[in-house]
């Protein structure tokens, strides 16, 4: 499989980097306006307009029989039992005790069939609703249509520490791109230089617009506001340099001090802060070998982490306003194989999502007794993907408006799972 990974840079990157580029002139600018961090209160009254998105993905395919649909005693269910969860008559997978204490928050579809077994057409049908085309992921539409004009902040953040680059704005253009995070720690290059004067900043400020505006004059105007929009994440990001100090040692014990306990804590304080979408990779579910043990490993590393931020985002009162979705590009196979690994499986597999638009503590759809195929309520990733926009409101069976053409928000073949929908 091919992945496109992060490009090397040019040999002039060496010599001016971002960081001695800008200065202290923009940075000031940025910075007006800025408060501290929010109380629980603040956040929760913050958040009584805003609607967000908050993504979990359990990247490389999460087993459904390991997590939310198992199949106890059946040729392929597995060692693990289920075991109740706060809704009555739900179970879901021994592994995940804290998160079944938190199910009366959530929903499962346990009948997603994608007819792919390719992590890349399942990544990308999972985001954007579609198996091809140039589509915007679920973050950058989010960022398009929910996020307010006057937010200082990007409007799709994505923490994670792998290098895999897809092109997550498609046609909407580069201010609704994903900015990557690596990890619980600031870009390079976000403060000034001590060697760099302010009064010299301001006339590297002044230089880079004068540039912009000769390269501007016989060029595409996309690849210029391309160019400017990362100039303004990097100045946003600039002014909030609090958001990567040093993480509270009590929250910490609380979420896990694991490299997943660090995102999901930086997760909660970026949706506090206002960030539309914010997505949250937890790595290692691709289990071709020791399915068994390794999801035992992940899933007590996801387990509790995950359900402590779903409780402080309801302790806030946010969760009427921010959508949460935990989801894998696919499942795994029924059959374990000869090296006791379950392989890629997109025909019958689950996600959980709970929050804003959804209707909490149900579930949606069936495999059968083996889990081979779905019985009930097949849908697939243009369904989820109607979901989603409208649970926060957006109307995905009308069009974006591009150069004058109307495209579909989502798929025209398919419709949201109404019965999801509060």
């Amino acid at each position: 499989m091919t992945k496109r990974r992060n490009s090397g840079c040019n040999a002039l990157e060496h010599h001016v980097t971002r960081r001695h580029f800008m200065g202290t002139g923009a940075m000031a600018g940025a910075m007006a306006g800025f408060g501290s961090l929010l109380t629980p209160a603040m956040a929760g009254e913050m958040k009584s307009k805003q609607k967000q998105i908050l993504q979990v993905y359990l990247q490389g395919g999460v087993s459904q029989f390991e997590s939310w649909d198992c199949k106890p005693g059946t040729k392929y269910g597995g060692p693990f039992r289920p075991i109740s969860t706060s809704v009555p008559g739900m179970q879901i997978c021994e592994l995940l005790p804290y998160t079944a204490q938190k199910m009366h928050l959530l929903s499962v579809v346990r009948s997603i069939n994608l007819e792919t077994d390719d992590h890349t057409v399942g990544r990308l049908f999972m985001e954007k609703g579609r198996k091809n085309g140039d589509y915007p992921f679920v973050g950058a539409v989010a960022s398009k249509y929910l996020t307010a004009a006057d937010n200082p902040l990007p409007g799709y953040v994505h923490i994670t520490t792998r290098g895999i680059v897809d092109q997550t704005a498609g046609f909407l253009g580069s201010k609704h791109e994903m900015m990557r995070l690596e990890g619980v720690k600031p870009p390079t290059n976000l403060e000034r230089p001590k060697d760099l004067k302010p009064e010299l900043a301001v006339r590297a400020e002044s230089l880079r617009q004068q540039l912009n505006k000769q390269f501007g004059g016989k060029r595409s105007r996309a690849l210029i506001d391309s160019y400017d929009t990362s100039f303004e994440q990097a100045q946003q990001l600039m002014a909030r340099a609090d958001l990567f100090e040093k993480q509270d040692e009590k929250e910490l014990d609380r979420y896990g001090k694991h490299w997943f306990g660090r995102r999901c804590l930086l997760a909660r304080t970026l949706l506090e802060q206002g960030v539309t979408c914010v997505k949250v990779t937890h790595h290692g579910y691709d289990t071709h070998a020791e399915n068994f043990n390794f999801h035992v490993e992940q899933l007590d590393e996801f387990d509790k982490t995950f359900a402590t931020l779903l409780g402080d985002i309801e302790e806030r009162g946010m969760l009427d306003n921010v959508l949460v979705v935990i989801y894998s590009e696919f499942g795994r196979t029924p059959k374990v194989n000869h090296k006791y690994g379950r392989d890629h499986w997109g025909k019958s597999f689950s996600i959980a999502l709970g929050g804003c638009g959804i209707q909490p503590g149900g579930v949606v759809g069936a495999t059968n007794a083996d889990g081979t195929e779905v019985s009930d309520r097949e849908v697939d990733g243009a369904h989820l993907f109607h979901t989603y926009m409208q649970a926060v409101g957006i109307d995905s069976q009308s069009n974006h408006s591009l150069d004058g053409r109307a495209v579909p928000i989502g798929d025209p073949v398919a419709a949201p799972i109404k019965e999801l929908l509060a």
